[in-house]
C-alpha cells in the first residue's frame, strides 16, 4: 500500500511546550510515553540521567494556556516513577467536567494523585498516599482495573535470612490490590489485599475485567517460570495458567483461597512446561473485550481471548525484525488490527487475518486508542500525531487504501464537528447574554448548560445534533450513489483493460459482500449465481480471495475465512445452494482441488451438519455427475470424494468401484488405511475382499497384506463358510468326471495352500484350537506328486461324505488333506460342486 500524503511536522505544537516535547521524544524510548485516553495529555517518564515525570497538555480553551500549571516532577524527585495510572478513563461525564485524575506511582510505594482541571488551568495535587503496607516494599509494575489499583511489589527478605539466599530467590514478589474511589476533593483508598504470594517479577496489564501477569522482560526469570503467564479475574478471584505454546491452557479457573500461593498454583504445570519451548512475547496490548494481543518471537500475532483460547491472527514475514530490541506497538480498532514493527505499519482484518495494507513510516511510532473515536488508529511519533484514514472507500468499506494524515487530536472541531458546533453555540450565547446582563458574575458555558434558564441555545444545540446525526446516517447512501455514478462513467469511457479491471474489482466486492452476509435470501442467491454464470473466471478468483484458499506443497487446502462465511457457504436449505455453486467453479477451474475442497468444507462444518441434512460428499457427487462426461475421469474424482468423506458406506462404495476397475493395489491401500478407523468397518472391508479372493486369483500378490487385516473376532468356521459361499461353480456338469482336488495350471480356483496362512493365524489366536482343522495345518507345504491317471479315475468305495461342514456341505476329506481320492458324483449334493478346495497352493 502506498502512503497517501506526507507526514507533516508541527502537530505536537498543539500541546504546551510542544517544541520541548518534540525534542524529548527523540531522546527517549517510546515505551516510556503514556497518552491519556482522551488524547489531551502526554506523560513522559524520565529514566536517565535523572528520574522524573513531565507532562504536556492540550487545552480546549486557549485562554487557559497562559496560566497553565505543568505536572513536572523531574528535579524535585529522586525516586524513580514506576508508571502513570489514569483513574477516571471510564468516567462518562469527562467531557462535561473536563477533569482528569492520575496516580503517579513511585518505586517506594509513594503515590501522588493529581487532577487536571480546565477551569483551574492545569494540574493540582490532590493527596499523597502510601500504596504498600511495608515501607521496605518496592513496586515494579502497576495498573488499574475497574475500581482497583493492582500492582506487583518486591517483598524484602527477612532479617533472619541470609543475603545470599535472598538474592538467589526469584519468587520474592507478590500481587496486591486496593480499591479506590475518585471523589470531589480526594481519592478514597481501601485496604491492601494480597492476591498472590511468592511469585516472580510480573508486569501487570489490565484488560476489561481481567488482569494479565506477564514475565518481566527486564529481569530474566528462571527458564521454567518464563514459559507461562497468568490470567487473573479480580471479580471472581480466579487464576488461569496459560502458555504461548500452541493453544495450550495449562490450568483453568483455579479459585484463590483468600491469599493464593504461586508455587501451589503452578506445581501441576511444571512437568509439561519442562518439555515445551513456547515462543517469547515481544509485544502486548489489551483489547476492548478483555482479551490480550500478543506479538510472539515466531512473528505470529495472536489473540488471547478471555476464555483462555489463543487464536493465531497474522504472521509477519520471516525476515521481519521482530525482537526485544525493536519497538513494537499493536492495537485493535473495532475489527482492524494495527501493528507497528520498526518503521512499518500493518493493517490486518482481525476476523480472518487478511492483510489490508501497509504504510511505510519515517520513524518508529506508538499506537493508542481515542475513546471518542475508537475505530480510528492514532499514531504518535517524534514528528507529530497522525491518524490512519481510508481513501477511495466504497460503500461497503472494503477498500484498504489508507494514508496517514496529521491529526488535530484533541481539538473538538477535527474529531467531532457536532460537539464543536454545539460548543460554539454555547460560547456565542455566553457572549450575547453577558453583554445584556446587569450582573458582574462571569457567565460560563457550564452554567449556561446546567442552569435551565436559557432555552434558546439548548434548542439550537439540539437542532444541530439532530441535523448532524441525519447527515451522518445519509452519508453512506450518498457515497454509494456517487460511487455508482463513477462506475457508470468508467464503464462508458474506459478502455477494454480498464473495464476488465473494473469488472474484476466489482465481482470481488460483490462476492465478498454476499458470502459475508448473515442471511442470504433467494434473490441474493440468484444474483450470486448470475455473477458466477456471467463472470466465471472473475467469480472464481473472488471466491478464492474471500475464502482465502491456499494450497500447500502436500496438496491440501487451507482457509482463513471466518466461520460466518463458511456458514453461508455450507447452508443447504436453499434452492440454489452456495456450496454446489462453488463446487461447480472449483471443478471448472481447478478440478484437482475438488476432493480437497470437500475435505476443507467438512472441517469447517464440523458436527453442525445435522442428522437430516444431506452429507457434503453427496452434494459434491451430485455436482460431479451433472458436469463430467469422461467416465474414467469421473470415477477417479468420485473415488476421491467418497474416500475424503470418511463415512463407512462411502468407503465401501469407493472400494467396489476400484475392484470393478481391477485397481488392486489401490484396493489394498484403501483397505489398510480405513481398517484402522473402526472394528466394524475393518470387518466389512475384510469380508468384502475375502469374497473377492474366493472368486479369482488377481489378489494373490497382496494376500499377505490382506491376511494382516483379519479382524480379531473372525473364526475359522466363519472364514470357511464365507469362502464356500463365494467359490464359483465349475464349468463341467455333475454327469462328467468329478473335479480333481488339484487345480490345473493357470487355474483361477482358490486352494487350501492360499488360505493356510490365514487359517493358521486365526487358529493360533483361538484359546483352544479345534482338532477338526488340525489336518489343514499338517498338510505339506507342497502337494505330493500327481498319482497315475488310472488311480485317479478308479473311485474308492466306502468313502462317506464329511459331516464337519457347518452347513452340511460335502467338502470331502480328500479335498482337505490333499489326497487324490474323490467321491462318487451321486454322493455329492447340489452345493458340492461349489465347495471344492483343491490342495494345490499354486
Amino acid at each position: 500500500m502506498s502512503l497517501g500524503g506526507t507526514l507533516a511536522n508541527g502537530m505536537l505544537y498543539n500541546y504546551t511546550c510542544g517544541k520541548e516535547l518534540s525534542e524529548l521524544l527523540k531522546q527517549i524510548s517510546l515505551s516510556d510515553v503514556r497518552l491519556s485516553p482522551d488524547g489531551r495529555h502526554i506523560h513522559v517518564i524520565l529514566r536517565k540521567p535523572r528520574a522524573g515525570l513531565v507532562t504536556f497538555d492540550k487545552h480546549e480553551r486557549p485562554q487557559f494556556i497562559q496560566s497553565h500549571k505543568r505536572l513536572d516532577l523531574g528535579p524535585a524527585r529522586t525516586v524513580p516513577v514506576v508508571d502513570v495510572v489514569y483513574l477516571d478513563h471510564n468516567n462518562s461525564n469527562y467531557r462535561k467536567t473536563a477533569v482528569s485524575t492520575v496516580a503517579v506511582v513511585y518505586e517506594n510505594g509513594k503515590t501522588e494523585f493529581w487532577k487536571f482541571q480546565e477551569c483551574k488551568a492545569g494540574w493540582h495535587l490532590v493527596q499523597t498516599s502510601d500504596l504498600c503496607n511495608s515501607p521496605r516494599a518496592r513496586v515494579v509494575s502497576v495498573s488499574a482495573c475497574s475500581n482497583l489499583i493492582i500492582w506487583c511489589e518486591e517483598r524484602p527478605p527477612s532479617e533472619s535470612s541470609s543475603v545470599l539466599s535472598a538474592t538467589r530467590n526469584n519468587l520474592r514478589y507478590c500481587i496486591c490490590k486496593r480499591d479506590f474511589e475518585v471523589e470531589e476533593g480526594a481519592v478514597s483508598l481501601g485496604g491492601v489485599k494480597i492476591a498472590l504470594h511468592n511469585n516472580p517479577r510480573y508486569t501487570v496489564i489490565s484488560s476489561g475485567e481481567y488482569v494479565y501477569l506477564l514475565p518481566d522482560s527486564e529481569e530474566k526469570p528462571l527458564s521454567s517460570i518464563s514459559k507461562f503467564f497468568l490470567s487473573w479475574s479480580p471479580q471472581h478471584d480466579t487464576f488461569r495458567v496459560s502458555s504461548t505454546c500452541k493453544n495450550t491452557l495449562l490450568k483453568k479457573d483455579s479459585p484463590a483461597v483468600k491469599e493464593s500461593d504461586f508455587k501451589r498454583l503452578v506445581t501441576d504445570c511444571l512437568g509439561y512446561l519442562s518439555s515445551s519451548q513456547p515462543p517469547e512475547i515481544y509485544g502486548v496490548s489489551p483489547t476492548a473485550g478483555g482479551g490480550l494481543l500478543l506479538l510472539l518471537s515466531t512473528c505470529w500475532v495472536c489473540l488471547l481471548q478471555k476464555d483462555g483460547t489463543l487464536r493465531q491472527v497474522y504472521k509477519l514475514a520471516d525476515n521481519c525484525s521482530v525482537n526485544s530490541g525493536t519497538h513494537n506497538s499493536l492495537h485493535v480498532y473495532q475489527d482492524t488490527l494495527v501493528l507497528v514493527v520498526g518503521q512499518k505499519l500493518y493493517l490486518i482484518d482481525l476476523k480472518c487475518g487478511r492483510e489490508l495494507g501497509r504504510i511505510s513510516l519515517k520513524r518508529e511510532g506508538l499506537l493508542y486508542v481515542n475513546r471518542v473515536e475508537r475505530q480510528s488508529p492514532y499514531l504518535l511519533s517524534e514528528s507529530g500525531l497522525y491518524v490512519v484514514v481510508r481513501r477511495d472507500t466504497d460503500t461497503r468499506g472494503c477498500d484498504a487504501n489508507s494514508k496517514l494524515r496529521p491529526s488535530l487530536f484533541g481539538t473538538v472541531e477535527s474529531i467531532c464537528p457536532g460537539l464543536f458546533l454545539v460548543e460554539a453555540v454555547f460560547e456565542e450565547a455566553c457572549k450575547y447574554y453577558q453583554q445584556r446582563s446587569l450582573s458582574s458574575t462571569q457567565l460560563t458555558v457550564d452554567a449556561l448548560k446546567e442552569g435551565g434558564k436559557f432555552q434558546a441555545p439548548i434548542s439550537l444545540a439540539s437542532i444541530l445534533r439532530n441535523y448532524l446525526s441525519l447527515h451522518g446516517s445519509l452519508e453512506a447512501e450518498l457515497k454509494a450513489l456517487v460511487s455508482l455514478e463513477d462506475v457508470k462513467l468508467s464503464l462508458v469511457r474506459g478502455s477494454v483493460k480498464e473495464v476488465e479491471a473494473l469488472c474484476e474489482s466489482l465481482v470481488q466486492q460483490e462476492v465478498a459482500r454476499l458470502l459475508s452476509s448473515s442471511e442470504l435470501d433467494r434473490d441474493a442467491l440468484l444474483y450470486l449465481n448470475s455473477i458466477f454464470r456471467i463472470f466465471p473466471c472473475q467469480a472464481w478468483r473472488a471466491a478464492q480471495a474471500t475464502l482465502q484458499l491456499r494450497c500447500n506443497g502436500e496438496g491440501s487446502l487451507s482457509s482463513k475465512a471466518p466461520p460466518e462465511v463458511w456458514k453461508t457457504v455450507l447452508t443447504a436449505n436453499l434452492a440454489l445452494p452456495v456450496f454446489e455453486l462453488l463446487c461447480h467453479s472449483v471443478f471448472h477451474f481447478q478440478p484437482g482441488w475438488l476432493p480437497r475442497f470437500l475435505e476443507l468444507a467438512q472441517q469447517q462444518q464440523g458436527g453442525d451438519g445435522g442428522e437430516s441434512s444431506v452429507p457434503l460428499y453427496k452434494r459434491a457427487l451430485s455436482v460431479l455427475s451433472s458436469l463430467e462426461t469422461d467416465r474414467n475421469r469421473s470415477q477417479d474424482l468420485e473415488v476421491e470424494l467418497l474416500l475424503v468423506s470418511g463415512r463407512p458406506n462411502a468407503v465401501l462404495q469407493a472400494l467396489r468401484i476400484l475392484m470393478s476397475r481391477q485397481q488392486w493395489e489401490q484396493v489394498i491401500q484403501v483397505a489398510q488405511r480405513f481398517c484402522k478407523q473402526s472394528p466394524l468397518l475393518n470387518k466389512e472391508i475384510f469380508t468384502t475382499l475375502l469374497c473377492e479372493v474366493a472368486q479369482h486369483r488377481d489378489l494373490d500378490p497382496y494376500l499377505d497384506l490382506l491376511w494382516a487385516l483379519c479382524p480379531e473376532d473372525l473364526t475359522v468356521t466363519s472364514i470357511l463358510n464365507l469362502v464356500l459361499k463365494n467359490i464359483p461353480s465349475p464349468n463341467l456338469p455333475c454327469s462328467s468326471s468329478s473335479p480333481k482336488p488339484f487345480a490345473e495350471p493357470h487355474s483361477s480356483q482358490l486352494t487350501i495352500g492360499l488360505l493356510k496362512p490365514l487359517l493358521s493365524k486365526v487358529l493360533q489366536r483361538e484359546a483352544k484350537p479345534s482338532q477338526r482343522y488340525a489336518d489343514i495345518l499338517q498338510s505339506p507345504s507342497f502337494p505330493p506328486p500327481t498319482p497315475p491317471r488310472q488311480a485317479m479315475e478308479q473311485p474308492r468305495a466306502g468313502t462317506e461324505p464329511s459331516t464337519d461342514s457347518p452347513h452340511g456341505s460335502s467338502i470331502t476329506t480328500a479335498a482337505l488333506t490333499g489326497t487324490p481320492e474323490q467321491q462318487p458324483c451321486s454322493q455329492t449334493n447340489v452345493q458340492g460342486a461349489r465347495m471344492q478346495l483343491p490342495a494345490n497352493p499354486v
